[in-house]
């Protein structure tokens, strides 16, 4: 009898052994799980780096501001400035940063087209209200017959200063040509301008070796220029040449530019312009 009862404890301690170790196994793969879960969490949720070129204000100011707010969103924005218009475009197409913001969508059509690149215009941020500045004249009907006007060597500004040009009436151009003309697209030159074709960067030293200058509001500001008080002439329409944030065909999409996308056209970026370049810039959101 004695042995039968020993038999029978022995079975119940090895019974409850049994479901003690189930249950401690249990627990230990629930506090793996739980280990792993954070892990998977924090992997999901790691800090993204986003390379953008730029070149100066307001564009350098503008990535400034979203800097700190892109880091709220997981990103990491590195400010890439470089020294010249062909750079920004270059850089991207190779893959040495992520995006770009110092152009507008004809400009950047024109690069892809030469260059069989595949960059993207992802958003419209602001348009810099073109003009022709002057500091030899204060009227442009004071300016002379034969006078030398400057603007910008490549094809998309070219285009768009002769067009400035003749929506006030100082030249016309062959009917349909539009934003492509060229100077020999002139038809009409009554006062026999001479238009000198300069590097877009080098526009505001040319201000004083020309006549008249067309250029941005980004390069006449640092003379104490802007277009609506000094410019002689400013262009009618200046949707078509918003400067875009500009990305890749393969990373236009992505969560990260997106993100940056919609900060850079947020409520900070657009009391920054109100506040600081209400006489050359209109937000172009």
């Amino acid at each position: 009898m004695s042995r039968k009862n020993n038999m029978k404890t022995n079975l119940k301690l090895i019974t409850l052994l049994a479901v003690v170790m189930l249950l401690v196994a249990g627990c230990g793969g629930q506090k793996q799980a739980s280990q792993e879960t954070p892990t998977k969490e924090a992997a999901s949720q790691k800090e993204v780096t986003l390379k953008v070129a730029t070149l100066i204000p307001p564009m350098t100011d503008v990535l400034d501001i979203v800097k700190p707010l892109l880091k709220q969103d997981g990103v990491n924005l590195e400010i890439v400035v470089l020294s010249d218009n062909i750079q920004p475009n270059n850089a991207l197409a190779s893959h040495e940063v992520d995006a770009n913001f110092f152009q507008h969508a004809p400009y950047m059509q024109q690069y892809n087209e030469s260059n069989k690149a595949d960059l993207v215009a992802v958003k419209p941020i602001y348009n810099a209200i073109y003009g022709a500045y002057s500091k030899k004249y204060k009227n442009i009907k004071d300016l002379p017959e034969g006078a030398t006007i400057a603007i910008a060597n490549d094809p998309a500004n070219t285009g768009r200063s002769l067009v400035m040009m003749e929506q006030n009436g100082l030249i016309k151009l062959k009917a349909g040509v539009g934003y492509n003309a060229t100077q020999a697209d002139i038809i009409e030159n009554k006062k026999k301008f001479v238009f000198k074709e300069v590097d877009l960067l080098m526009l505001a030293r040319s201000l004083d070796d020309v006549d008249l200058a067309a250029m941005y509001p980004a390069y006449a500001k640092p003379l104490g220029l802007t277009p609506k008080k000094d410019a002689l002439i400013t262009e009618k329409d200046d949707g078509h040449f918003a400067i875009n944030l500009v990305a890749r065909k393969d990373n236009a999409d992505s969560d990260a530019i997106q993100k940056l996308a919609k900060r850079m056209t947020g409520p900070e970026v657009r009391k920054f312009f109100e506040d600081n370049f209400k006489e050359s810039v209109v937000p172009a959101f």
